[in-house]
């Protein structure tokens, strides 16, 4: 199960590494476009139809699938310097609280990203740029972000409570 769950988040991370190279692509691509339409022989408009709509879409996909690769990666923020001054089964409590909190946060908004996605799928909700895209499909790929965040978060939960010691704050003795 180890093996599965840390193949998820690796997975997850790879994707949304590869959405990222394909907005730089994307980008890349229009801008070079642009410098042939004002510099080049040619006096006709280049352009990547709707390519700020998929960047914008491939953006909000990357983002959400790289949030449990990070957290699993240690690559979160977390304020400690409180944390490092009390004692260490204070300390195991306010990781396990911290969590559960945060994945019944994420669980709560995978819900409600679910039904967005559903009712989009269900109304035939399209975007409006120049190639209409249906909008099920990027809050899918955002829902399913948030289920691999909230499935690490009860993942890390678990494990810290198992193993009886704090997984993810790092204190200056240790």
């Amino acid at each position: 199960m180890r093996k599965l769950l840390d193949g998820v988040y690796i997975g997850s991370g790879l994707l949304s590494a590869g959405l990222i190279a394909a907005i730089c692509l994307l980008v890349t691509g229009q801008v070079l476009l642009n410098l042939i339409t004002k510099f080049g022989p040619f006096d006709v408009n280049l352009t990547i139809p709707s390519y700020a709509d998929f960047a914008g879409y491939m953006l909000a996909a990357s983002s959400f699938l790289a949030l449990a690769y990070t957290l699993t990666r240690g690559g979160h923020i977390r304020v400690t310097m409180l944390l490092n001054t009390v004692p260490a089964r204070l300390r195991l409590v306010s990781e396990v609280a911290c969590l559960a909190l945060g994945a019944a946060t994420a669980g709560f908004a995978s819900y409600y990203m679910y039904l967005l996605t559903h009712e989009s799928f269900e109304f035939g909700d399209m975007s409006s740029g120049i190639i209409a895209i249906p909008l099920y499909i990027p809050q899918s790929v955002v829902c399913a972000g948030l289920v691999i965040l909230t499935g690490a978060l009860i993942d890390l939960t678990v494990r810290t409570v198992r193993a009886g010691r704090p997984m993810l704050i790092q204190t200056s003795t240790e």
